[in-house]
């Protein structure tokens, strides 16, 4: 089958097409033929070499994808041959991806994909969504009736949050950083939307609320936005950390004096009842509640390296994914 391999850490340019051989699913696992694999940031910091985990290698990028379930190996009962799914994750991801014509997953880790979502929109679920439930529930405890400022709102995470932030009642404001992404984060949901690139946008968000300040922050670019979030949240906010790209100097009386809580987040730590949590949630919600990602670019599967220099510019618009 068709994979991307890496042979050595570096820039986009390591990654290669290639042949390699495929494998029937065992007792206990799924052959799914990908349809779409989803890019995400992760996969780039990965492929770098820069982060804390590396695979061995060669290896195959990729976590998320979706797909037609090919064959299942003995012992597995929820899927059949034809199945329509999307998954996170692979039997052995730190040797074979989602970046590959089929994809050998756990069946915890398959989930099935409802048929009016499309396999590039469902190649968009897994990090995206996995990773905004966790922020605004898990992590944020966001409450209906609560004010949320979504920091990225254009991007697939961020639009994942407005989606299910505005279906669980709470008042959503958002950021981006163009024309086109404030549109797409207001027909989203978002009640307010913000260029965080104007001077006095905070101003701007802070007098939205009536000077109380925000409840929640879905932050996703803390090394640039932090101090500012701990100016605008409201006493006893919570400022929920997804992503960071430096370091920064802050003073920990902005977090005493408004007895607020800063948290992060990273999928890897998240324990299986946490992840069945967040798949029942978010199958519920493409059911009842609209979730449904959206699709900036799809890219053939040989155009990786061009997918890893796109999922990193300034002013994110929706979700790339790879065709193979």
């Amino acid at each position: 089958m068709k994979a991307i391999r890496v042979h050595q850490f570096g820039d986009p340019s390591v990654m290669k097409l290639e042949d390699i051989s495929g494998s029937a699913p065992g007792q206990g696992q799924v052959l799914v033929s990908v349809k779409a694999a989803g890019v995400n940031p992760v996969d780039t910091y990965i492929r770098s070499g820069v982060y804390a985990v590396l695979p061995s290698l060669p290896y195959t990028p990729g976590i998320d994808g979706a797909g037609v379930v090919d064959a299942v190996g003995a012992g597995v009962r929820d899927f059949v041959k034809g199945d329509r799914v999307y998954f996170g994750g692979t039997v052995d991801g730190r040797a074979v991806g989602a970046y590959a014509e089929a994809a050998l997953c756990l069946p915890e880790q398959v989930h099935r994909l409802p048929d009016p979502i499309s396999f590039a929109q469902g190649a968009g679920l897994n990090v995206p969504y996995v990773t905004a439930w966790r922020a605004l529930f898990d992590k944020g405890r966001a409450q209906p009736g609560e004010t949320v400022l979504i920091h990225g709102a254009s991007g697939a995470v961020g639009i994942a949050a407005v989606q299910m932030a505005r279906a669980a009642g709470l008042r959503v404001f958002g950021t981006a950083g163009t024309d086109r992404g404030r549109a797409l984060a207001a027909g989203q949901g978002a009640h307010e939307v913000f260029d965080h690139a104007a001077a006095d946008y905070q101003k701007q968000i802070t007098a939205k609320t009536d000077g109380k300040g925000i409840d929640l922050v879905i932050e996703m670019l803390a090394n640039v936005n932090l101090v500012r979030d701990l100016e605008m949240i409201a006493v006893r906010g919570r400022v929920v950390i997804v992503g960071n790209r430096g370091s920064i100097e802050l003073n920990p009386r902005a977090i005493m004096s408004k007895d607020a809580v800063v948290t992060g987040l990273t999928n890897w730590n998240a324990t299986p009842k946490e992840f069945a949590t967040a798949h029942a949630a978010i199958i519920a919600g493409m059911e009842r509640s609209g979730f449904k990602p959206e699709v900036g670019k799809e890219l053939p599967l040989a155009e990786a390296s061009r997918a890893h220099v796109e999922v990193m510019k300034a002013g994110a618009y929706g979700k790339i994914v790879l065709i193979p």
